[in-house]
């Protein structure tokens, strides 16, 4: 699957990029511009968020100081304590474990790759750094 920092880092920088050409838009409007899968866009939100560049306003998102960060950081923080005591775990056991949605944990992903604290080992299942 490759590098996740390289591979997440991408799908943010395709958000920011389009937000930054083209000021607040729409979920919809934003997956059809970048091309992004919607679990790709989740994981570029949830970078963005904790980059501190990402702010969500009703159904718009802008790049502006982030309002998504106790969210998706809450989520991250709870995903994170569940792979550090499994010690390597696949997303249908995250799912499982923490009763959040797909975008949650794409959001929750995104944020703990850009804090560099995760990885995929060789059978795809997420490890701590």
């Amino acid at each position: 699957m490759g590098d996740l920092t390289t591979k997440f880092g991408s799908n943010a920088g395709k958000i920011w990029s389009i937000l930054n050409e083209k000021g607040s838009l729409n979920k919809d409007d934003i997956l059809k511009t970048t091309k992004l899968k919607e679990n790709d866009f989740h994981i570029g939100i949830g970078w963005l968020a904790r980059e501190n560049k990402i702010a969500k306003d009703q159904n718009f998102y802008k790049l502006d100081k982030t309002n998504l960060d106790s969210e998706i950081g809450t989520h991250a923080g709870i995903i994170y304590k569940i792979i550090e005591i499994w010690r390597d775990i696949d997303l249908t056991s995250i799912k499982r474990l923490t009763d959040l949605d797909d975008d949650a944990i794409h959001a929750a992903l995104g944020w703990l790759a850009r804090e560099d604290k995760i990885q995929l080992n060789e059978n795809n299942r997420f490890t701590l750094k």
